[in-house]
């Protein structure tokens, strides 16, 4: 029986996988490629609307991949530096802090969300998503042709960040694909309206 003790006790710990942190992380970026996707696909057709050459359209997407992925990238550092900070508060509150070994204080700051790491986990999500619209629509000289190819691609990349939103956070699949298809829909339609109509007064 004493053997059988000290075996158990010799065993070493087993690490377990947080896979709810996982998918937290995986949600986020999922999130972040469809915001991507999303503004950077509509800011295109709006633009395209009043101005039908494929140069204008790709300098507009570029500018927006880049404005989008600065401004996701800046709100989730402030944001996450804003938890950590309230984190680190609320210990030295408890007063654990006060016992603890500088490797210990470490490690408890590695539990902690890292905001460099969110910020450029967040910025490349954004862009992987602009890049879709961008690429679509950069190889295509015609006009109505163009426009054509990025709704295609641009739907079918909806419906792929919209099944996996759902499969991350165990809804129905087909239900949120279809959700976030139509709300993309309806987003690049009113960009492209609104926007013909303003270029039409000669504003």
């Amino acid at each position: 029986m004493a053997a059988k003790a000290c075996d158990v006790e010799e065993q070493p710990e087993i690490k377990v996988f947080d896979y709810a942190k996982r998918a937290q992380w995986l949600r986020a970026a999922v999130l972040g490629a469809n915001d991507g996707l999303l503004s950077t696909a509509s800011l295109m057709m709006g633009v395209g609307a009043v101005k039908k050459d494929v140069k204008t359209m790709i300098v507009t997407g570029i500018a927006g991949l880049v404005a989008g992925a600065c401004s996701m990238a800046i709100g989730e550092l402030v944001s996450v530096y804003s938890q950590y900070d309230i984190e680190m508060a609320q210990m030295k509150r408890e007063g654990r802090t006060e016992n603890m070994g500088t490797k210990e204080l470490e490690a408890e700051k590695e539990k902690l969300p890292n905001p460099w790491q969110a910020a450029g986990a967040s910025a490349l999500a954004f862009s992987v998503g602009a890049l879709v619209p961008l690429l679509g629509a950069a190889f295509v000289k015609d006009y109505g042709v163009r426009v054509g190819v990025v709704i295609g691609v641009v739907s079918f990349a909806l419906l792929g960040f919209g099944w996996l939103g759902g499969m991350l956070g165990k809804a129905p699949a087909l239900k949120a694909s279809l959700r976030v298809l139509v709300g993309g829909w309806i987003a690049m339609a009113l960009t492209f309206g609104l926007t013909k109509l303003v270029g039409s007064t000669g504003l």
